[in-house]
């Protein structure tokens, strides 16, 4: 596994815990970065917001071992949150377990923790929750939110509100696990019905109860609105 440091503070300090920890950081040229981040870029990638719990029901780890071979067959990378915990392990083992590309983000006070996944292909190291999410978002070309709780709901949202705002126009879909999310979507719909949210920006979240009619349903907004880029400057 390698890591590469976003401009953390305190690089020496963290870098030293790294190494004691199994990690190792790539040293290339500038140039080198370059090309790796363009080669990067040109494969997709669909990040996912989830627990770092498995919650109760055994179906939810399972649709995250699903949702992670329907991720490899059709040829997209992982970008998560970078844990060794929860559904975000069993998300991250299941695309590795197949040959896929992921890619973690998680802020350098979680790394020296020991919540980092450490069998990673690519983990980067951001100085903040905010940097995370913005990192997250310019990496990847849309989002899905499986099960989870306060955090997965924030991170998503924060996404979609993104996407009403115009700031990105990447698609955004839960993953409706076992009816997991089935009051909240109820919550919307009374949101749209007290009008304080408008059918349009309603219309924005994909709902789909299995990964591979997600994806699909993904594939089909991405034909339709084409490349849709991420401006970090506007949040």
């Amino acid at each position: 596994m390698v890591f590469r440091n976003q401009g953390c503070s305190g690089i020496v300090e963290l870098e030293s815990a790294l190494a004691r920890k199994g990690y190792e950081k790539r040293r290339i040229s500038p140039a080198a970065v370059e090309v790796e981040n363009r080669a990067d870029a040109a494969v997709a990638k669909i990040c996912v917001f989830t627990g770092s719990r498995q919650g109760v029901r055994s179906q939810y780890a399972a649709a995250a071992r699903q949702l992670g071979a329907a991720l490899v067959e059709r040829g997209y990378g992982l970008v998560y949150g970078g844990g060794n915990v929860g559904l975000m392990t069993v998300i991250a083992d299941a695309v590795l377990e197949l040959g896929g590309h992921v890619t973690g983000v998680i802020p350098d006070s979680l790394v020296t923790k020991e919540v980092a996944h450490q069998g990673l292909s690519d983990l980067r190291i951001v100085r903040s929750m905010h940097e995370r999410k913005a990192v997250m978002a310019e990496l990847s070309d849309g989002f899905i939110a499986m099960p989870g709780g306060i955090g997965t709901l924030e991170e998503f949202f924060e996404v979609l509100s993104w996407a009403q705002l115009g700031i990105h126009g990447k698609p955004c879909g839960l993953l409706n696990t076992s009816g997991y999310y089935d009051q909240l979507i109820q919550f919307l719909d009374y949101a749209v019905d007290q009008d304080f949210l408008k059918p349009k920006h309603r219309s924005l979240l994909i709902l789909e109860n299995g990964p591979a009619e997600l994806l699909r349903r993904f594939e089909a907004f991405m034909a339709k609105r084409g490349d849709q880029r991420f401006d970090r400057s506007k949040i």
